[in-house]
């Protein structure tokens, strides 16, 4: 897709692939992982916590290969909406594009309220309100000035949680197996807690439903692929930023839950608000709760960083297939849609206002939908990648002239889809986690409807996806 830069309804190719990287990681890594941590290995144990986020890395990673092929050869900003729309059906994609937007403005919202309590740790008379204000703020500042700014910031943010991760792993090691001395002045406990109580203490149908939490906090990856459209040169930094993201957001998982495994015992991690502060502690770090506060918070603003992004791109895709007002279509001199940005901050303000009076209802009902329209995502981009290689194959396309191409077709797509739809209905099998089907299965059924029955009527014709092939020769889409 032409996607020039004098042009009042196209964005800027601004991001490079260490962009591209940091997005994707400042998705992932938040309060999943430093603070949901402790209930993973308190229910499926300590080895079957490092087997469940194995597992939920090669998810990720066969989606992930799924979107590559998609991403390089239709780099559009809006990704997986985009492509259900042309792939699958117009009304897949408004229903999904539309939730996506939903549960990411609505992320945005809690994560600032989370950002706001953990600032009442140093400053207690200050009203977490304000911190809100001031947070919301800056970050709505940073989107509003250039995507690259965007950019820039999310790389300031992740560089600090990958440093604290590293610096936790090398720390944390060095304590498990006996090179730093704890502050209990306890042996070092080596593999102890890996085989005290068994290899699978509350047996491996623990294992399988501590993976549904776990694929969620592998969630944030997707944004890849709504990034691409702004992108300098997609063929390249896109498929460099999957294998960099897929790669060491797993060897940071995974070593993390191994260390923290290995350090704290598994039946004290599910009461700890978060073992990594308490590895930090027993290793004699000063002030630890005062660094792990610090990090936490990054994280915070760093998730919403992204999720503002993801959720104003994907406004802005709506609009450009019809699907939402033309006036989200437009972007500024600086290649922004303000105001696709306005209304999902706007939104966002109005998530965070129920956060504070209705913190057990509404606001817990949106909230809960992020991770099932997230999993909805992720099995969109599957099948989209299916649909697309055949209609590309039949319009007389050639493998050879992709220049991503997910490997083992169909195999793996198709055990990427299998695996994606699991996790998405053991979801009734997780009483915290069941009210995004109760909520996230409607809204899929009303975003159908509304679709044929309002908005298909009046949907002006979207721009085809154009696919060069060779020379002038092109496939439309």
């Amino acid at each position: 897709m032409d996607v020039g830069q004098n042009q009042p309804e196209q964005l800027k190719r601004a991001m490079t692939s260490r962009h591209l990287f940091m997005i994707s990681l400042g998705g992932v890594i938040g309060t999943g992982f430093f603070l949901g941590t402790g209930y993973t290995i308190g229910q499926a144990g300590p080895v079957g916590a490092v087997l469940s986020y194995i597992v939920g890395g090669l998810i990720m990673y066969l989606t992930m290969l799924c979107l590559g092929e998609l991403s390089v050869a239709l780099p559009v900003s809006g990704s997986f909406h985009t492509y259900a729309t042309k792939f699958v059906s117009p009304a897949a994609g408004f229903a999904v594009g539309w939730i996506y937007w939903l549960g990411w403005a609505a992320t945005v919202a809690l994560e600032f309220l989370s950002a706001g309590q953990l600032m009442r740790r140093w400053l207690p008379q200050v009203d977490v309100w304000i911190w809100c204000l001031i947070f919301g703020l800056c970050l709505f500042l940073l989107n509003a000035r250039s995507a690259k700014a965007f950019g820039e910031s999310e790389f300031f943010f992740s560089t600090i949680k990958i440093i604290a991760i590293l610096l936790f792993i090398g720390v944390g090691g060095a304590a498990m197996f006996g090179f730093i001395e704890t502050t209990s002045g306890e042996p070092a406990p080596y593999f102890s807690h890996f085989v005290s109580d068994g290899l699978f203490p509350n047996g491996l149908l623990a294992v399988v439903v501590t993976m549904i939490t776990v694929n969620f906090s592998f969630q944030g990856t997707e944004l890849i692929g709504i990034a691409a459209g702004e992108s300098e040169n997609p063929e390249k930094t896109v498929p460099r930023s999957i294998h960099q993201t897929v790669w060491r957001t797993l060897v940071f998982f995974v070593l993390s839950i191994f260390v923290l495994a290995g350090m704290v015992p598994w039946k004290e991690a599910s009461v700890l608000q978060s073992p990594f502060v308490t590895v930090f502690e027993r290793t004699g770090i000063p002030f630890a709760a005062d660094i792990m506060n610090f990090v936490i918070i990054i994280a915070l603003l760093s998730v919403a960083n992204s999720g503002l992004y993801a959720s104003t791109r994907m406004l802005y895709s709506l609009s450009k297939e019809g699907m939402a007002g033309k006036a989200f279509r437009r972007v500024n001199q600086r290649g922004i849609p303000m105001n696709a940005l306005l209304l999902t901050f706007l939104f966002t303000g109005i998530s965070l206002l129920s956060g504070f009076f209705a913190e057990k209802t509404v606001f817990a009902w949106i909230v809960s939908i992020a991770g099932m329209s997230a999993q909805t995502g992720w099995i969109t981009i599957t099948l989209s990648q299916m649909l697309f290689r055949r209609r590309y194959l039949k319009a007389g396309g050639k493998l050879e002239n992709l220049k991503f191409k997910t490997p083992l077709y169909p195999v793996l797509p198709i055990i990427a889809i299998t695996l994606n739809t699991i996790v998405l209905i053991s979801l009734a099998f997780d009483q915290e986690q069941r009210i995004g089907l109760y909520v996230g299965v409607p809204l899929m059924i009303i975003g159908y409807v509304v679709y044929h029955r309002y908005v298909k009527k009046h949907q002006a014709k979207s721009e085809p996806l154009k696919l060069q092939i060779h020379g002038d020769d092109e496939i439309r889409f």
